[in-house]
């Protein structure tokens, strides 16, 4: 059996002095060299998700209106269908109570890696629905794990520059993918059957790899193991819901707008998110850094004034290479939301993050549940009516943005409305 570990406090976690109820099996805060440590290993796994997820995405709108029909209505009940787990990211916490966080973590990769393996077998509706609902409950719960455990495991002073890291890892591993399905459908064109089949498989043996390859790590503070929901972390909920919901409009929309009204095919679609992985690969450490030096106020702020001109543009676009550029630049905002992260990290108790991390997913996706739905019916009256909804929501993630203090911290978790006494529980 693997040896439960400490993160090692002076490189990847938060100091370990004041942290009481320590498992007795575990000595006080080894020191852990090498490669097999706690951010080695977060990153790792952020390079797993794409090696499946990633191929899904790639193939989606093409896989669905090619093989099996879909229109704005069915392309529409899918996502929200798939958000439906998300929404649902509450229960990690019951699962918590049987589970340590490292271990869900992997056998979510698991079951992400199967949903997409078997996804181009099921052509029709449902199956892709159904396909689409299990590949989801594996995503969903690795990323509130994932975004747990680093909250947990990093310190402060480094959580956007690792977060950032992790971004880098994710790109890297998602433009190898989407250079091999160009190649399989456009040199040796591969069935999309085989292609999903594929993606899926890498993550699997990832996560096979990484149950067998690394230690279990101790958690730095004991977790509530309960549902919790903090009168002052008011902001960073309200934060979190409208990232949700302007989310679908990029996540649902904007590709299918590439596909529908512009033609783009699926090999197309590929280079584009190929595009979108190189410049974040490289961009993506330099704008968790940049977040640790402006702080979480002016990156926000930056983030959102950005995305609403974005929105505005995709509504009256004509000229398909400036489509494919807005939707660039929409992809290069999202690494910005990082700083909502860290922003909840720098108010937090450390014993609510777990609790918290699986709550706020779970606000994340309460408009995810029916906005696609609800749009991709707004969709067959007006395209551009969609992205003007998405503007809106921008410009009020941006008032909100104008609340966060330049040094959020316990006590100062808001300019304006409620906040707590410092260093007392809410």
């Amino acid at each position: 059996m693997s040896k439960e570990i400490i993160p090692e406090a002076s490189n990847h976690a938060a100091p370990l002095g004041d942290a009481p109820d320590a498992p007795n099996n575990v000595s006080a805060a080894p020191v852990h060299k090498g490669w097999r440590n706690p951010e080695v290993l977060l990153i790792v796994m952020a390079a797993a998700m794409p090696l499946s997820f990633s191929t899904w995405m790639a193939l989606l709108n093409n896989f669905s209106v090619e093989m099996a029909d879909f229109t704005g209505r069915e392309i529409g009940i899918l996502q929200s269908l798939r958000e439906i787990p998300g929404f649902l990211a509450f229960t990690a916490i019951f699962v918590l109570l049987v589970l340590r966080e490292q271990t869900f973590a992997v056998l979510s990769l698991l079951v992400l890696g199967i949903g997409v393996a078997i996804s181009g077998y099921f052509p029709t509706a449902i199956g892709l629905y159904c396909t689409t609902v299990l590949m989801s409950i594996g995503f969903h719960y690795f990323e509130t794990m994932q975004q747990a455990l680093s909250l947990q495991w990093v310190r402060k002073d480094r959580t956007a520059m690792v977060m950032g890291r992790q971004l880098s890892a994710k790109s890297i591993s998602s433009l190898i993918m989407f250079g091999m399905v160009w190649v399989m459908l456009e040199v040796f064109a591969v069935e999309y059957r085989y292609v999903y089949l594929f993606g899926g498989a890498l993550t699997i043996l990832a996560a096979l790899f990484v149950w067998g390859a690394f230690p279990k790590f101790a958690d730095a503070h004991p977790q509530n193991k309960k549902l919790i929901l903090r009168k002052r972390y008011w902001l960073y909920y309200a934060l979190t819901f409208m990232s949700g919901a302007r989310r679908q409009i990029f996540t649902v929309f904007a590709g299918f707008l590439m596909v529908e009204k512009f033609g783009y095919d699926a090999a197309t679609i590929t280079l584009l998110y190929l595009l979108n992985h190189v410049i974040n690969m490289f961009l993506a450490p330099k704008i968790g850094k940049m977040i640790g030096k402006w702080g979480e106020r002016r990156a926000l702020v930056f983030e959102y004034a950005g995305l609403f001109i974005v929105f505005v543009s995709y509504a009256f676009v004509e000229n398909h290479i400036l489509a494919g550029g807005l939707y660039v630049i929409d992809h290069l905002f999202f690494a910005l939301a990082i700083a909502i992260k860290t922003y909840f990290q720098k108010i937090a108790d450390p014993a609510d993050i777990s609790s918290t991390a699986g709550v706020s997913f779970t606000i994340n996706h309460i408009a995810a549940v029916f906005i696609p739905a609800a749009f991709g019916l707004l969709w067959l009256i007006s395209p551009g009516a969609v992205f003007l909804a998405g503007a809106a929501m921008a410009f009020v993630s941006l008032v909100l943005a104008l609340n966060v203090p330049h040094d959020p911290e316990p006590g100062n978790e808001v300019i304006r409305g409620y906040k707590s006494t410092a260093m007392q529980p809410a």
